[in-house]
């Protein structure tokens, strides 16, 4: 049977209240069946069946073509689905394998009468496309993985806990929306993590992009935005050179490390400069809100900064940034696609040369100078 079954027949075209109303004429007022047929334009021999009650699938005026049924009910089928989206939550999700198993686990511990395959122990492929069409509320989906830790640690009680902590601090002293600000850091390489897709030719086993090299150059860019707009950058690198800073969002601060990664000195260089741009006072002081990374909160020096320069700080839970991060969720995904498209666009522009790490600067900006204006992504 085709998986896309297009009807060629109207069999069944009738309408069901119409039907109903034939079949009340015929055996509460006695009319004939061909009058009632005439006069609620129903088919006779349909009517006739259904008066006598010939048909042993469908009953009454409901509408059954064929002889194919479903093996589960509308309740059992609800279970499936309350169950399937059950185990999604617990980030226990269930594959489609899985899915035709159960169903076929089910129907034999229940004695259904079933067409699945008892070799294999599977429901069939078909079965499982008409079940997804029945329930448009599933769907096939690449899961996002989740570490252990992050799905313990994302519950209820702890994210009532950050949220009744921050209602305490805007109810102390009210921060508008441009002096809340979120900071998050990022890696950015010479090489593009995810190329964009291009058209190529169907049926190809592989299509190529080119890239700089194998294995790119790390370098960490740290970005701050607040709920109102305005955005605060700065990334370390290995050893300052001026080229560095080539093209560069406007007022980025650059620091150096020779692992390229966030380290206790150069947060608290950040930090400085996050205060010499928001200027908080006493009478205008910010909310910065962050992760628990060790150099955020295992730093003195940024704590002492902190109070000395009326800034509040409210960390996220631990674990629970890949869903409460503001810019996790909202800015670091169009950034890293636009610092893609850069690259591309660079290496199309210029054959044979490669990204290095004194082009990260010019490309992260053109990439940031996109991302970071409102309603653009």
């Amino acid at each position: 049977m085709p998986r896309k079954y297009v009807r060629i027949s109207n069999r069944g075209g009738w309408n069901t209240e119409a039907m109903q109303n034939a079949i009340s004429a015929v055996k509460e007022k006695k009319m004939g069946v061909k009058a009632a047929s005439k006069e609620f334009n129903v088919p006779k021999t349909t009517l006739r069946r259904r008066v006598k009650e010939k048909n042993k699938i469908a009953t009454g005026s409901t509408k059954m073509l064929g002889p194919l049924t479903t093996v589960f009910s509308n309740e059992q089928e609800e279970e499936l689905v309350a169950h399937i989206l059950s185990m999604e939550d617990r980030f226990f999700g269930l594959t489609t394998r899985d899915v035709r198993y159960i169903a076929f686990q089910a129907e034999e511990r229940n004695n259904l009468d079933h067409k699945f395959n008892k070799t294999v122990g599977l429901a069939g492929k078909d079965w499982l496309l008409g079940f997804l069409r029945r329930h448009p509320q599933l769907s096939i989906r690449t899961p996002e993985p989740t570490s252990a830790a992050r799905a313990r640690c994302f519950n209820q009680t702890n994210v009532d806990k950050f949220f009744d902590i921050l209602s305490l601090v805007q109810e102390g002293h009210f921060f508008p929306p441009h002096r809340i600000f979120n900071v998050d850091e990022t890696g950015i390489t010479t090489v593009q993590t995810k190329p964009t897709k291009i058209l190529g030719q169907r049926g190809k086993k592989q299509i190529g992009s080119l890239t700089s090299a194998e294995r790119g150059v790390l370098a960490t860019a740290v970005c701050c935005m607040s709920a109102g707009g305005q955005f605060v950058p700065i990334f370390p690198r290995v050893r300052m050179k001026q080229e560095l800073k080539d093209g560069a969002p406007p007022g980025t601060g650059f620091a150096c490390h020779p692992s390229g990664w966030m380290q206790l000195p150069i947060f608290t260089e950040w930090f400085q400069h996050f205060i010499a741009h928001t200027k908080p006072s006493v009478n205008d002081p910010v909310l910065l809100i962050m992760d628990g990374h060790m150099t955020h909160i295992k730093n003195l020096d940024v704590i002492n900064l902190a109070r000395d320069n009326y800034v509040t700080i409210v960390v996220l839970p631990p674990h629970c940034s890949h869903r409460m991060q503001p810019l996790d969720v909202s800015f670091m995904k169009p950034l890293n696609a636009y610092y893609v498209g850069a690259i591309e666009t660079f290496l199309r522009n210029n054959p044979g040369r490669l990204v290095t790490i004194y082009k990260i600067s010019a490309l992260f900006g053109e990439a940031y100078l996109h991302a970071a204006v409102p309603n653009s992504h």
